[in-house]
């Protein structure tokens, strides 16, 4: 019996070790219901800047990149919405990016329940292009943040980048 406890304690710990270690980033979400009746939902890690450089160091310029840390950033859109002035169809997508210094592209793929590595091109819906601007205050952890007119921003060390969901 006490064996049995034992190894019920070790692999508890062990299963608790192996969850955590599987999202080293914290894990957020925000969701906002736009004046348009549109409930739009992000799901996404914070991975922080620590002195390194975007563009550079992390979210490399001119790459395709995850959008966050760990599993694949996704967002729900509860309509028919146009994003950037764009059709996007009601339900929920992986959301990867292209970084750069006068422009961001944003995409929205098919793939939405995956490991933020498993990009696949051909699973794309929609892509965006977008102008990045300053962001207010410096931002450790990028954060997404949605209004209630639609404008979704990614936020992160001293960048800003929205895009319009109507």
């Amino acid at each position: 019996m006490k064996k049995a406890i034992v190894l019920l304690m070790i692999t508890g710990l062990f299963s608790a070790f192996t969850a955590c270690a599987q999202r080293p980033s914290p894990a957020a979400k925000v969701s906002e219901t736009t004046t348009a009746g549109v409930k739009i939902t992000i799901d996404y890690s914070q991975p922080a800047v620590k002195g390194r450089t975007i563009g550079k160091d992390i979210a490399p310029f001119g790459k395709v990149w995850r959008t966050g840390a760990n599993e694949a950033t996704w967002m729900e859109v509860s309509k028919d919405v146009k994003v950037e002035g764009k059709a996007l169809k009601a339900g929920k997508y992986g959301i990867w990016t292209i970084p750069g210094e006068k422009e961001w592209t944003i995409i929205f793929n098919s793939k939405s329940n995956i490991s933020g590595t498993e990009y696949n091109q051909a699973s794309d819906v929609m892509r965006v292009v977008v102008k990045p601007g300053k962001s207010a205050s410096f931002s450790e952890r990028m954060t997404f943040k949605i209004a209630k007119t639609g404008v979704v921003s990614l936020i992160w060390g001293d960048h800003q980048v929205n895009f319009n969901v109507k």
